[in-house]
């Protein structure tokens, strides 16, 4: 596992200063969706967010697709867009809970399938594009998440938009939480589904939907994820698995943030809540704690054997590269035979949120390794961001409105690679920061 020398601060600090009423640096990307609309010249649109983004980055506020030139790890080696420079950061923005992107035993098992496979499959899966690997993997996969058969996607957004848009129809309707993640909603669009939502997390709210819609034609999906990914919170599944019985519906779970963090062993969801083999269609991804690419649904065999030829995003899309895959099964093994890393994950999110929570930080409700830190204002929350870049901290900077108004925030994703001392660094920065900026004001 990769480990390196603690971060030198920089000393230079920025302040809010005359930024703070530049209304170029306030410009967020909702603006542009409303001047779309009130414009029939796409390409001018694209001018003008081009000249938004460049003078953002002059600034320091557009820290998005930063280059990195080494591993992922706790730590990474990242060039500077402003002078060039390369520079070694805490990484606090990945989605490699385990960091099995970067454990031996899965990367040697990528090095002897690229040796034997080559770099792609190929084709499509239905055609030459299925080796043993994907079905090994499968194989896998269903025993994980107790189910009966499983089917592999190229993405997690490939997964939920082909496998909803392939099991709803225009008579149907599809039950979601409000912070259900876009590849939910993209794949109720294109079913023609009917929507109909619930508060989040909100049992009473979900139980009204379900009333109001169970004499309604057609199936009714609920779909809800098992964390989410902006909040870091946990679905209370047993509650909503209760409900979804109780109404004749059908139950979908979003694994992607859940597997490999929840359960005694990092199962997911269903072991969490003791439900496994009781949940109808199980989605995850390999591209959280699994460290790859990818995604797969597992459910009953027939549900499964109707998606291979129904579902477009697997029909129409090429495999994934056998060493990819054959890196996944080896990651699967891992996450079941080196329990520690799952224990070192935990370990990291009790010290990181008890130490934050102490010194006054909004937290939201998390309760895993997605830690959002809520500034409520967007200038603010990229001052922040850069800050931290400047003092050697890789973070995401959300804003609105990729979450509401308020509720702009810094999203640290928690790792087992990361070491005490590295978390304690970004605590004293934050802190720090915190004073800076008057974020504790309220």
């Amino acid at each position: 596992m990769v480990q390196r020398q603690s971060v030198v601060m920089n000393k230079s600090t920025n302040t809010i200063g005359n930024l703070k009423h530049d209304e170029k640096l306030r410009k967020t990307l909702a603006d542009f969706v409303i001047q779309r609309r009130n414009s029939s010249d796409l390409f001018s649109l694209c001018d003008d967010l081009y000249e938004s983004i460049e003078y953002k980055s002059s600034h320091g506020h557009h820290l998005y697709g930063r280059v990195l030139v080494s591993s992922n790890a706790n730590y990474a080696l990242v060039e500077d867009s402003l002078n060039g420079s390369t520079k070694e950061m805490i990484m606090m923005g990945s989605n490699s809970y385990l960091g099995l992107h970067v454990h031996p035993r899965v990367i040697n098992a990528a090095k002897e399938a690229l040796e034997k496979y080559g770099i792609g499959a190929g084709s499509p899966p239905l055609f030459s594009g299925y080796y043993d690997v994907h079905r090994e993997l499968e194989s896998n996969l269903s025993k994980l998440k107790a189910t009966e058969d499983t089917i592999i996607y190229p993405s997690g957004y490939a997964t939920n938009v082909g496998v909803i848009s392939a099991l709803l129809g225009k008579n149907d309707t599809l039950i979601l939480d409000k912070l259900s993640h876009a590849s939910i909603i993209d794949g109720g669009l294109l079913s023609r589904a009917k929507f109909a939502t619930f508060r989040h997390n909100d049992m009473e709210s979900l139980e009204r939907t379900l009333k109001k819609v169970q004499n309604d034609n057609g199936d009714k999906l609920v779909v809800v994820e098992g964390v989410y990914s902006m909040d870091g919170d946990i679905a209370p599944l047993d509650k909503i698995h209760a409900l979804v019985k109780k109404y004749n519906c059908k139950l979908m779970i979003d694994e992607a943030h859940a597997t490999g963090v929840l359960g005694k062993t990092g199962k997911g969801s269903l072991e969490h809540f003791n439900l496994e083999g009781k949940v109808d269609l199980v989605m995850g991804t390999f591209s959280k704690a699994l460290g790859g690419i990818g995604g797969y649904i597992c459910a009953k065999k027939e549900v499964i054997r109707y998606l291979r030829y129904y579902s477009h995003a697997y029909f129409f899309a090429a495999s994934l590269p056998p060493m990819q895959v054959a890196a996944q099964n080896e990651a699967l093994q891992v996450l079941l035979e080196e329990p520690q890393w799952h224990k070192q994950l935990w370990e990291n999110i009790e010290f990181f949120h008890t130490e934050l929570r102490s010194r006054g930080f909004n937290l939201e409700n998390s309760q895993t390794a997605i830690t959002p830190v809520v500034i409520g204002d967007t200038f603010l929350a990229q001052e922040v961001t850069k800050f931290l870049y400047e003092n050697g901290v890789f973070v995401n900077c959300v804003p609105y409105p990729a979450v509401p108004r308020s509720k702009d925030r810094l999203r640290f994703s928690l790792s087992a690679l990361h070491t005490k001392e590295n978390l304690s660094r970004v605590i004293e920065l934050l802190t720090k920061a915190a004073k800076i900026f008057n974020l504790l004001r309220n």
